[in-house]
């Protein structure tokens, strides 16, 4: 298992300097997985950030930053071929960078949210199969696999639980289309965290770690027992990254609402919720 950290808990918007400054720490710290979020398309130079992180031994992911403009399933046709350009410019990223997997609500615009009936519901999944199974192809082809993130009902309207997930992915029938499952969401959205990851079973292909106020993990009321139970129970090897964020995110921060220090500083939030980790899962 591998214990990574996305660069949100430092900096918005990652840039290819960040990226050399932050990497010797990540790597100090003890994790062996940085994960890169894209949140401009121009921010990074993939190629010397790959050198980087080979030179600390870190590997990666990358979190797709799913803003107003880059949505799967939006009613404007320009929003969704522009949604398609962003993660394919993601997958080449995954690909440049050395990584695997690139994850995130790859569907709809974080903090979107919109009344649907079942009938709308339906036909929006099926857009979202069909687009989901393009990139997938385009995916494979790079060696890069999608993961599906079920995020809560105050930052998606669409797909919110573990199950939801399952069946758009089970839909999509590719080797090359995952999930992710994410603690904060699930805390708020699952009756029991650990019958989710069961239920995902050999989908789940990446883990982001947050307590339930977005802060280390351990430090709140998630019930991590049952989160490591299950993990167990399907054999989970992946990696296992901490996602929270500095107050100076910009693309997703009405969504991700943080409005307030959640640790003692970001680099002890890292620290903390690290150490938890390890003691918890290995």
């Amino acid at each position: 298992m591998k214990f990574g950290v996305n660069t949100w808990v430092w900096v918005s918007p990652l840039t290819t300097d960040e990226i050399e400054r932050l990497a010797p720490l990540v790597a100090e710290i003890g994790f062996d997985w940085f994960e890169v979020p894209i949140e401009g398309t121009e921010d990074i130079d993939y190629a010397r950030a790959a050198a980087i992180l080979r030179d600390h031994g870190l590997a990666t992911s990358v979190c797709a930053a799913m803003g107003p403009d880059r949505d799967l399933i939006h009613p404007e046709s320009d929003i969704r071929d522009n949604g398609v350009a962003y993660l394919k410019h993601c997958i080449n990223a995954v690909a440049t960078l050395g990584g695997t997997n690139l994850v995130g609500p790859l569907y709809s615009s974080v903090g979107r949210v919109w009344q649907m009936t079942a009938e709308d519901r339906a036909k929006d999944t099926d857009l979202l199969v069909k687009q989901l199974r393009g990139l997938a192809e385009y995916a494979a082809e790079h060696g890069v696999v999608l993961c599906v993130e079920p995020l809560n009902r105050f930052e998606t309207s669409f797909i919110n639980l573990a199950s939801q997930a399952i069946e758009v992915v089970d839909r999509v029938d590719h080797p090359a289309c995952k999930i992710m499952l994410d603690t904060f969401h699930m805390n708020i959205e699952e009756q029991s965290l650990g019958d989710a990851i069961r239920a995902t079973g050999p989908r789940l292909a990446h883990l982001h770690s947050c307590e339930n106020d977005r802060g280390a993990p351990g430090s709140g009321h998630v019930p991590w027992d049952d989160v490591a139970a299950a993990l167990r129970a399907i054999n989970y090897d992946g990696p296992v990254v901490i996602e929270s964020f500095t107050d100076k995110v910009k693309s997703i921060a009405r969504a991700a609402a943080i409005w307030r220090p959640l640790a003692a500083s970001q680099d002890a939030l890292a620290q903390d919720g690290l150490r938890f980790l390890k003691n918890l899962l290995t």
